[in-house]
């Protein structure tokens, strides 16, 4: 009786002998699933990071839309209480102690807070101006006007997955160099002295 016997050098025996070794087994799945786990992870740190950043910008921007309506900062008005832009920018940046930075003017680096306060005829005209200002601007009315205090912080974002999608379909001109953070806040001045 003739039989074939395959030898161990053969391919197909190569390949059954690597399939049917469990010695590295675990190695090899945890180097499949390590990039995968690892960008899940960074991708949960930096959502809390932004989310946490996020209420820092909207507390330093309801202590200073609190200001402005109490009349503890006016414009224009010949009072003691009067700042202009960059004064109220230098008290609004005193306000972000953690997390979010404001740049200095002289900086070359574009600066990523933008500051927008501003009078408003009626609470309906806020739909008007809700897209992030690309500049700053400080012009509140005084005793018993309608008014919005924004802010717009351009938070850089590390693990972007939806972007390196889109740089894969070839549409990477129509992504944003990060994400905006957005605090705002509406309100009538009280009738202050």
């Amino acid at each position: 009786m003739m039989g074939t016997n395959r030898r161990h050098g053969e391919p197909t025996g190569r390949l059954r002998r690597f399939f049917a070794a469990r010695e590295g087994a675990s190695a090899l799945e945890f180097a499949m699933l390590a990039p995968v786990f690892f960008g899940i992870v960074f991708a949960i740190i930096e959502t809390f990071v932004a989310y946490a950043a996020e209420q820092v910008l909207l507390n330093a921007n309801d202590s200073m839309a609190r200001m402005v309506r109490m009349g503890e900062i006016t414009f224009d008005m010949g009072r003691p209480t009067d700042v202009d832009e960059i004064e109220f920018r230098a008290l609004f940046c005193a306000e972000l102690v953690a997390l979010l930075s404001c740049s200095d003017e002289d900086s070359e680096v574009a600066p990523r807070l933008y500051i927008d306060v501003r009078q408003l005829a009626n609470f309906g005209e806020t739909a008007d101006v809700l897209a992030c200002p690309d500049d700053d601007n400080f012009t509140p009315g005084g005793k018993q006007t309608t008014n919005i205090v924004r802010s717009c912080y351009r938070w850089p974002i590390i693990v972007d997955y939806l972007r390196l999608v889109s740089m894969l379909h070839g549409s990477s001109s129509n992504t944003i160099d990060g994400q905006n953070l957005v605090a705002t806040a509406v309100f009538r001045n009280e009738d202050y002295p």
